[in-house]
């Protein structure tokens, strides 16, 4: 793999039914119903929808035994209709239930941060030795069933590793961090690997894209010491709805894709299932339309520790570039003392301070313009950088996406001072994507960050509505980062770094949390959103609403 030139990550491939995963198979596009698994009819056809929109796989919860014996019917729902499309448990908390799904489905979702342990207690924060392999064994004894089950049926299994839902052990060893989140899933895959079971998924998610794209890079690390090759499923997990949510699934799927990493995504939306599929056929096939792309030269020198980002490394006038990261509205209108440079050329360093604007015509701009910029380095190059790239789409939709996908990986990677989007839009627009791209990379934050949840069957209240209600409520607080999630399963833990959180308790019920201190428990709904708005002002972080005058 190369961070230059694009090419996929050879992979071991995977059955999950008559799907392929990995391998030579193309990347797989797949989403999740919303609908309550009991009712078999309405979840066959959601996932109808999801296939005839384009889906290849579908992912149902399954909280109990029950739900797992419904695939079966579900299942046969969809045989009738003339639909194969995969079917994959989705299994929290409830080995049984797994046991269960793995006989009727093709692919068993499990998490190993709860497949044994209980809900995260922070009881047991000390492990010694003993107790440690101890704790590994009982994986194992409660592992070995359904890999003996999936091995007579020929069930995928897939480990999905999230964010925030990490066991005790882990965060004894290793804290909330990326390096747990991976011997989470290592735990596992050596257990599988001894018993000689390879048909298997990975996934490993955060809500924090930056989180997410660290944390998977050293998986595949990990992986390559000890010899295992099993695809990745990616995915910015809570992203929101909308525009947002959009923007910042691209910002995380896609800075991976450009490496080859990834063989199975899903764009988690806060909306109806199906309309997850175009997103996400969109980006792959971005991304992938680059393979054979003009060759782009791999630097013979990188230096390491050499900031390339956001922290300006030389003194500038700050009023032709503001601190931290500017957008191109702030300078539309390229300064004529300032050096245009396209990517495809050697780089040169210049005599004065003055920043380099940095454009490419290389269908792999990102890829193109990261290598100019390590071997401008290399050379003891130190200008402030600030990319410019340019695109002919005039559907808002399209040019986000791009956009999203191009200086997000630039910005993932910690490279360029400043953006500035070229499109044929109006200034406002532009202005908006790249604040929200910049907000997406976590490098620059203009407004309030929601993570919530696409929802599922354990939802038991309207998310996408009451996402809006939230927003509407909230969306001015920009120095805040709200998670509204539909049940306990996604909150608190996978709330991550969230400073509050509406969170589902039951039918019509909520929890609001301050982090992941829990305030008020079970509390009715039509009651959640002021109780979560009145903690806030009690914390001194509210603000009344104000309108700027737009400034061009």
């Amino acid at each position: 793999m190369s961070r230059y030139n694009y090419t996929r990550r050879r992979t071991r491939a995977v059955k999950v039914g008559n799907t392929g995963i990995g391998g030579d198979h193309p990347v797989r596009l797949q989403s999740m119903t919303n609908t309550d698994t009991l009712d078999a009819e309405a979840s066959a056809a959601q996932a109808l929808r999801i296939a005839e929109a384009g889906g290849e796989i579908v992912r149902l919860t399954t909280q109990g035994q029950k739900q797992a014996a419904t695939l079966a019917d579900i299942r046969r729902l969809l045989d009738a209709r003339g639909c194969g499309v995969p079917l994959v448990a989705d299994v929290h908390f409830n080995p049984k239930a797994a046991l269960t799904a793995a006989e009727v489905c093709e692919k068993v979702r499990i998490n190993p941060g709860n497949f044994v342990d209980a809900a995260r207690t922070f009881r047991k924060l000390e492990f010694t030795d003993e107790e440690y392999a101890a704790e590994i064994e009982k994986i194992r004894t409660a592992l070995l069933p359904l890999l003996e089950i999936c091995k007579r049926r020929g069930t995928a299994l897939r480990l999905g590793v999230n964010h925030g839902s990490l066991s005790d052990r882990i965060m004894s060893r290793y804290g909330d961090t990326p390096a747990g989140m991976v011997e989470s899933v290592m735990e596992f895959l050596r257990i599988c690997r001894s018993e000689d079971f390879n048909e298997i998924v990975i996934s490993i998610k955060a809500s924090n894209t930056q989180v997410m794209v660290a944390t998977v890079r050293l998986l595949v690390q990990e992986m390559q010491k000890e010899g295992m090759e099993y695809p990745l499923h990616l995915g910015v997990t809570e992203a929101g709805d909308g525009e947002d949510g959009r923007i910042k699934s691209a910002v995380g799927i896609c800075t991976l894709l450009a490496e080859g990493i990834g063989d199975t995504i899903r764009v988690s939306l806060s909306e109806a299932p199906e309309a997850e599929i175009p997103v996400a056929r969109f980006l792959r096939d971005y991304i992938t339309a680059r393979e054979g792309h003009p060759s782009v030269p791999e630097p013979d020198k990188v230096l390491p520790g050499l900031s390339r980002s956001h922290s300006l490394p030389m003194p500038i006038n700050t009023e032709r570039l503001p601190e931290p990261l500017v957008t191109g509205i702030d300078f539309h209108g390229i300064p004529d003392n300032w050096h245009l440079t396209d990517a495809s050329s050697t780089p040169e360093i210049p005599h004065d301070t003055l920043p380099i604007v940095l454009f490419s015509r290389n269908v792999n701009a990102p890829g193109e313009i990261m290598s100019w910029i390590d071997r401008f380095q290399a050379s003891g190059g130190r200008n402030p950088i600030v990319v410019r790239l340019s695109y002919d789409d005039s559907d808002h939709e399209t040019l986000s996406l791009k956009a999203a996908a191009d200086f997000g990986t630039l910005l993932t990677n910690g490279y360029c001072s400043a953006i500035e989007l070229d499109a044929p839009a109006d200034a406002e627009t532009i202005h908006r994507f790249e604040l929200a791209i910049l907000q997406a990379a976590r490098l620059r934050f203009s407004k309030t960050e929601f993570i919530a949840c696409p929802g599922c069957g354990r939802t038991l209240f309207d998310l996408p509505a009451t996402l809006q209600e939230v927003k509407a409520a909230t969306g001015h607080l920009k120095d805040l980062k709200i998670g509204v999630m539909g049940c306990v399963v996604n909150g608190p833990g996978e709330m991550a770094d969230a400073d509050y959180g509406y969170v589902g308790a039951g039918r019509g019920r909520v929890s609001i949390y301050r982090g992941k201190e829990l305030i008020e428990k079970n509390i009715p709904r039509e009651e959640a959103l002021a109780s979560l708005t009145a903690l806030i002002k009690a914390d001194g972080r509210w603000h009344e609403p104000t309108i700027h005058p737009h400034v061009c």
